[in-house]
């Protein structure tokens, strides 16, 4: 790729395409915007690079500490900065076990994760990451970490179960994972509002509320994953307000910057940086930290990303393009029999292929549906992701896509689908 403009990329040989996938579910703002640009100018002018270990800072980083708390949960209350969603998560664990220590409960260490999540892919966050793709040959996951089975409303859900009695026995079957593992032994449960890189996998109603419920009664954190969903994406600027979540710690990237300078931050309630604040002894404080978190340009940037969020209300954009989206993308898969469901919220929709519709068959692994799609489409100048697994498409476009962009992705998609189903068909 060579150059980007709104929704729009160009290659070296200069074919147009529409990103439907925003990068990598991160360019929240859309490409080409000078503004970014012009403040990471700026601030290299002033102060290119400084680090905050032994109480250092620099301005933009405070300020943006003191801005993301303003938009976040009024419970959270202190900011680490880092550089990816994987290291932040990364952070967090680390952050979950000094908390406990402090308390004098250091065998609280284990990390509940769900099957399917996505957390990054460093050591730690592969192994909350609930994909086998990232564990096989790696020796993962570490064994501070467990998963429990993620929300599915499309294969999950019984036929006679409300979306409610689902949540209530996903809730139930957490409760049971901390009692096995002992809830002495369980620091933090680690969730994405809705599960991104797994399937575009929506939480059942309540279910959020449930699991804080079973949460609070074991003492162990809830970790909000708002790498994907923050910023927007869902039509609110973050995921918790979306489902109700209440968490003890927020991860966020990805749309903080647009992707146009790497940055995350890992956010932290009062009732953590209160025990992290009274409790660390002298000569003993929190050892962690990176060259490059809290960075001068990465903060100039995500001010200028912000910005152009609220100023454009770019969040209120997508709430109004989510259902148009949605319903393009069901009228493609509509008229093709091998899309068995599509879902999501705000401008995040997953396609889930099977091979028989009524029956939910998924085709099999070696088919290869997804990607076979995929490349149908970047053949007509659309970009999407093929997900881990194969069977499933997600569709993440800029908060700043037009209902133009919408109709065109729409018939794009459509002839991809027919001419992947031609192929696919006799593999089903």
């Amino acid at each position: 790729m060579q150059r980007g403009a709104g929704v729009r990329l160009w290659d070296r040989d200069g074919k147009e395409y529409l990103d439907a996938a925003a990068g990598l579910w991160c360019v929240n703002i859309g490409y080409g915007r000078t503004e970014v640009a012009e403040s990471i100018r700026k601030q290299a002018e002033d102060l290119a690079f400084f680090h905050i270990f032994s109480s250092m800072s620099n301005e933009p980083a405070i300020r943006l500490a003191d801005r993301l708390l303003s938009l976040a949960p009024p419970q959270m209350s202190r900011v680490f900065f880092g550089n990816s969603g994987s290291d932040a998560n990364d952070t967090q664990v680390k952050v979950a076990w000094y908390y406990n220590h402090l308390r004098g409960k250091p065998n609280k260490r284990k990390i509940i994760s769900r099957h399917r999540s996505y957390h990054g892919s460093t050591v730690m966050a592969a192994s909350l990451t609930g994909l086998p793709e990232l564990h096989h040959r790696f020796g993962l996951p570490l064994p501070e970490v467990v998963h429990v089975e993620a929300p599915d409303l499309y294969r999950g859900q019984r036929d006679d179960e409300s979306e409610e009695a689902y949540a209530t026995r996903l809730a139930a079957d957490l409760d049971r994972r901390i009692t096995e593992e002992g809830p002495d032994n369980v620091a933090a449960f680690i969730a994405e509002p809705i599960m991104g890189t797994g399937g575009v996998l929506m939480p059942p109603r309540t279910y959020f509320p449930a699991v804080r419920e079973v949460l609070d009664r074991h003492d162990v954190l809830l970790i909000a994953d708002e790498v994907i969903c923050g910023f927007g994406r869902l039509g609110e600027m973050f995921g918790s307000y979306v489902y109700d979540i209440e968490p003890d710690m927020m991860t966020v990237a990805k749309g903080l910057t647009s992707g146009y300078l790497p940055m995350s931050a890992c956010l932290i309630s009062a009732k953590i940086w209160d025990v992290l604040a009274s409790e660390a002894k002298a000569g003993d404080p929190f050892w962690h930290g990176y060259t490059y978190s809290a960075h001068p340009l990465a903060a100039a940037a995500a001010h200028a990303n912000l910005d152009i969020l609220e100023e454009e209300d770019l969040t209120a954009a997508a709430a109004a393009r989510g259902p148009e989206l949605l319903a393009a993308i069901k009228s493609a898969a509509n008229a093709c029999d091998i899309v068995g469901d599509v879902r999501g919220r705000g401008l995040m929709v997953g396609v889930e292929l099977v091979a028989d519709r009524s029956r939910k068959t998924p085709f099999p692994a070696d088919a290869g549906a997804a990607p076979k799609v995929m490349k149908a489409c970047l053949k007509r100048g659309l970009i999407l992701r093929a997900l881990p697994g194969g069977t499933t498409l997600a569709f993440s476009p800029p908060l700043c896509i037009t209902t133009a962009d919408i109709e065109e992705a729409g018939t794009l998609f459509a002839e991809a689908l027919n001419e992947a189903a031609g192929e696919l068909k006799p593999a089903a």
